[in-house]
């Protein structure tokens, strides 16, 4: 079995607004920053074996304190991408109200089969992140991994593994907090959801 530890990089400046984040590298507030270092100081009681992170800077910044806490190289994989949002990109809900209101109406419906325009279908986000989890898994079959990546591609990475259709993925899980731990344990192609959107400051450093 392999342990994976999945964490929302910390809080960014489009945070307050509520802008879509997708491929913008969109950097850290003080905040994100603290979060960080509270990921870290948790991170050295709790026996992680690697941590991989998405390229984008907000989430390798957030690992960084954590790989350099524990002494581990920090692996950086495309696949941990987050969900491209085409022409809503930047915006808040308001602002792709006035834009372009009939995809934004389908989308809040189901976001899965009628994703944003323009942006990528969250079905393939869900499958390359499932990918990569099944690689790193299958070169640590007793591995607690550490994964630093983004809400929606989290999100549907947990619905893809739990059995959920990916339509739901807003209402199941509405929120993933910011450098919040969520554990999901994989054996034998099966997924346990073991905890969700627990804070690093108060979470035990490990589940048995």
């Amino acid at each position: 079995m392999t342990d994976f530890l999945l964490v929302r990089h910390g809080e960014t400046i489009w945070h307050a607004e509520n802008r879509y984040a997708g491929r913008t590298d969109v950097p850290l507030t003080d905040l994100g920053r603290e979060q960080a270092r509270t990921l870290a100081h948790w991170a050295t009681t709790a026996h992680l074996t690697a941590i991989w992170s998405s390229p984008l800077a907000r989430a390798r910044l957030t690992a960084a304190p954590t790989a350099d806490a524990c002494d581990l190289p920090l692996h950086v994989d495309e696949r941990l991408y987050e969900l491209d949002f085409g022409q809503g990109e930047g915006l808040t809900r308001d602002e792709m109200r006035g834009r372009f209101p009939h995809h934004l109406a389908a989308f809040l419906t189901d976001p899965a089969d009628h994703h944003l325009p323009g942006g990528e279908h969250p079905r393939h986000a869900a499958e390359r992140a499932a990918a990569c989890l099944a690689d790193i898994a299958r070169d640590q079959p007793h591995g607690r991994i550490l994964i630093v990546a983004h809400s929606t591609l989290l999100r549907l990475l947990l619905c893809h593994l739990l059995g959920i259709p990916l339509a739901a993925y807003r209402r199941t899980f509405p929120q993933l907090h910011n450098g919040a731990l969520t554990e999901i344990r994989i054996e034998d192609e099966h997924t346990a959801l073991l905890r969700l959107n627990a804070p690093a400051h108060t979470a035990a450093p490990a589940l048995p």
